[in-house]
């Protein structure tokens, strides 16, 4: 069907940017008539517009408050009528019913609205619009016939194509901004959603259950692409990066996510390089005192805690030097200069991705005589997200994240030997550092370094070799004396045999979530080696 001049506009935003000189050209370029409402219609008249008031195009009055104004025959009779079929045009001229060409409709601000923390639950509820979005949706159904404004930024365009289409848009940018607009609805509606989901469960949740809530039976959420990478996990696969708009940041997001971090310099990050410092920032934020981590492919290859952060960095390269080149480097605490001379000028380390909360001005400025080095700043360390979730064939997985609170009091020891303070507190931080290896995880530590790792092996027994051998060589490499180990399993020792190999390699004391069938073996092997076990009933699996 042929473009049509457009002759009559129906205009009601929230966000008046632009609007203005968007209905003036409109009004006084093209002779379009000006349908408007409310606080709309009062700016457009100030400003020397001829607006005809939504009631008086109608013929009927807004009522409750606002609630009922364009919600009428004569508004979407106007929208929806297709004007190639003669039946829909004989019913609008029955009807009295005239054709509204153009629809610039922005939503109230409900994001916003909700992002007030002192925000009640009424206030939210009257911040949801609903004409606006009927009308958004109602015009572009019809975009063969209807050009449909959702936002201000589109207005030169608008008015561009007109200018030499004599009146008129394209059906190429009509579908373009149909499609805008159910981008926009459909992100509107999962915030509402997402945003009552978390209401209901704050006050109908019950309050003697200590269960997470159950999942939600919908759940939807919307994605802003931030870029397109150079390539995905490998060469031959495109990879883009998102983030989770509005509502949905609040569930699938932390207070200081990865994704919206500040890059201060460096080469735009890989597909691989979000996957490493996503693990990477998410492992060092078990940590309340300054702690760094060293990642690589997705394993904590180095990792420590310490009085500052920048010994804790010494101590966390000096786990594993080999396999930290070319690694993540993660601190929860501003990162100084001395820091990044150890890294880069005493251990010479080659490093993708460095990331934290901040970072002093003479570290940055050392930073960038590596300008490839990629240098991410978060602003801070709090928190986790509500939810994560991973792709598979034909749908999607969502969990809760794995944040359960656990204090040594709700631990039990099985063990004739009973770990001392100092044992327990070398336990928590291997228990830590254990839910960032990938499963079958074991993690050996020593004085709260993360010295001896054995991820991903299809039996434990090799993980726990495995672990014992990298600590052992990194006590030789250090200079330190060997044994003396405190061990973190991710799951139970389905056999004794794990205990056998730790106790062989120096390990004093043990950290595991128990409820193996055979525990009592276990249980009898630390008491044969002298070693306490302690454990935790939760279990650490990371796939």
């Amino acid at each position: 069907m042929a473009d049509t001049p457009i002759k009559r506009a129906l205009v009601s935003v929230t966000d008046k940017t632009g609007v203005v000189d968007f209905v003036k050209a409109l009004e006084d370029e093209f002779g379009v008539e000006v349908i408007s409402t409310g606080g709309t219609a009062r700016v457009l008249e100030e400003a020397g517009v001829h607006v005809v008031p939504i009631e008086q195009y109608t013929g009927f009055p807004e009522m409750m408050d606002g609630r009922v104004k364009t919600l009428h025959p004569k508004v979407h009779g106007g929208l929806l009528a297709r004007r190639d079929n003669p039946a829909h045009m004989a019913e609008a001229a029955e009807h009295g019913i005239g054709m509204i060409d153009l629809v610039c409709v922005n939503l109230y601000e409900f994001e916003k609205t909700v992002a007030n923390p002192d925000v009640t639950f009424d206030d939210a509820i009257e911040h949801i619009d609903i004409g606006g979005p009927s009308m958004l949706r109602s015009a572009a159904k019809n975009a063969d016939s209807v050009t449909v404004v959702s936002d201000p930024a589109d207005y030169d365009e608008i008015l561009e194509e007109m200018r030499v289409n004599d009146g008129c848009t394209s059906l190429e940018l009509r579908r373009y901004l149909q499609l805008k607009v159910y981008e926009t609805t459909a992100n509107y509606d999962a915030a509402i959603a997402m945003w009552l989901a978390d209401r209901y469960d704050e006050d109908f949740a019950d309050d003697e259950c200590d269960d997470e809530p159950s999942l939600p039976e919908e759940l939807g959420f919307y994605l802003e692409k931030v870029d397109d990478l150079r390539y995905g996990e490998n060469p031959q696969q495109s990879a883009a990066v998102y983030r989770f708009a509005d509502e949905a940041a609040d569930a699938f997001s932390s207070a200081n996510p990865l994704v919206g971090a500040e890059q201060v310099q460096g080469k735009p990050l890989s597909y691989n390089n979000y996957l490493d410092a996503d693990a990477a920032w998410n492992l060092v934020r078990e940590f309340d005192g300054p702690a760094c981590v060293i990642l690589k492919h997705q394993n904590p290859c180095g990792s420590a805690v310490a009085d500052d952060i920048t010994c804790a960095y010494d101590r966390a390269f000096a786990c594993d030097p080999k396999s930290a080149f070319g690694g993540i480097i993660a601190c929860n605490r501003e990162v100084p200069f001395e820091l990044v001379e150890h890294a880069f000028d005493e251990n010479g380390q080659f490093v993708e991705v460095i990331i934290a909360p901040s970072y002093t001005a003479e570290a940055i400025e050392r930073m960038a005589k590596r300008p490839n080095l990629r240098v991410l700043a978060t602003g801070g360390a709090e928190g986790h997200a509500r939810y994560e979730l991973r792709t598979v064939d034909g749908g999607v997985l969502v969990q809760n994240v794995d944040t359960v609170a656990e204090d040594p009091a709700g631990f039990t020891c099985p063990t004739e030997r009973k770990p001392t303070d100092a044992e327990m507190e070398e336990l928590m931080f291997a228990w830590r550092v254990c839910k960032g290896v990938k499963s079958n995880a074991i993690l050996v530590s020593k004085d709260k370094a993360g010295i001896g790792m054995g991820p991903g092996q299809p039996n434990r027994v090799d993980s726990a070799l495995l672990a014992c051998q990298r600590a052992d060589e990194a006590c030789e490499r250090m200079g330190v004396e060997k044994g003396g180990y405190a061990c973190a399993s991710d799951a139970f020792f389905p056999f004794r045999d794990n205990v056998d190999v730790l106790a062989e390699h120096g390990v004093t004391c043990i950290i595991q979530p128990g409820g193996s069938k055979r525990d009592d073996e276990s249980i009898e092997a630390c008491n044969e080696h002298g070693i306490a076990m302690v454990f935790t009933g939760n279990r650490h699996f990371r796939h």
